[in-house]
């Protein structure tokens, strides 16, 4: 069987491409579609950066358990106290209940961001 594949690196790519797009778009429509492309980039690069500020702000929001816990009623009222939950007088059931909703928003209000 033959390997017909080309072994063509990463530069050498780019050559081909500009000279593709040399041999398309003539010298003349060059500087206007690099200039697109360089506003497409930049574009792609803000976005990029927008959605790595909200992964950092997510994960600044994540609950952190100093110590060691010893039962559920502790992580739960750990939690519940990390994300700004009142636990008295409250239930494990209820706890659990208020703390998925209370997360389930954050992330439904970080959707509504976008």
């Amino acid at each position: 069987m033959l390997d017909y594949s080309l072994n063509i690196a990463g530069s050498e790519w780019m050559i081909i491409i500009f000279v593709a797009l040399i041999l398309i778009l003539g010298t003349g429509k060059l500087p206007g579609a690099a200039k697109k492309l360089g506003k497409a980039v930049n574009e792609y690069n803000k976005a990029k950066n927008e959605i790595q500020d909200q992964m950092k702000e997510v994960t600044e929001q994540t609950p952190t358990i100093s110590g060691p816990v010893g039962t559920e009623r502790e992580k739960l009222e750990t939690i519940a106290k990390s994300v700004g939950i009142k636990v008295e007088g409250k239930t494990d059931d209820e706890l659990r209940e208020i703390i998925s909703t209370k997360i389930g928003q954050k992330k439904v209000d970080e959707g509504k961001k976008e």
